[in-house]
């Protein structure tokens, strides 16, 4: 049984530890990749350059929604593609475990699990603006 008084502070701190993995991935592509480097590498999978500037734009803001809780659920489930575009171009070929080389797509798969979780159970506590009416039904 979910204990009601405890669950929205669980929704809370998942919602927190995703949008910090997210915040820690866009800023290894600004950071340490640089931009470029990361289109370039976009490149070198067959993908156009462009959409690595996406990717970076989308994983901030959506870092930034999941972190203080602005549509949370909505963000979580617009995340999904970014992590499934990971699995399919480069962790799939690698295998399944993470430490092989190249990394599997082992915790990319683990991220998506965390984000459907999110979208399932919902806003938890302090979120600043709750999904929009309709989505919620609890």
């Amino acid at each position: 049984m979910t204990d009601l008084r405890t669950a929205p502070y669980a929704a809370f701190v998942l919602r927190l530890a995703l949008g910090i993995l997210f915040l820690a991935h866009a800023g290894l592509k600004i950071f340490v990749f640089t931009p470029s480097g990361t289109a370039g590498f976009f490149g070198s999978l067959g993908l156009p350059g462009w959409l690595a500037y996406v990717t970076i734009l989308w994983e901030l803001l959506g870092a930034a929604a999941l972190i203080l809780g602005v549509w949370p659920r909505i963000a979580a489930l617009v995340l999904i593609p970014i992590l499934l575009g990971a699995i399919f171009t480069v962790h799939a070929p690698a295998g399944f475990f993470f430490t092989n080389a190249n990394g599997g797509w082992e915790f990319p798969a683990l991220w998506i699990v965390g984000l459907v979780v999110l979208v399932l159970t919902g806003d938890g506590a302090y979120a600043l603006k709750p999904t929009p009416a309709g989505i919620d039904k609890r």
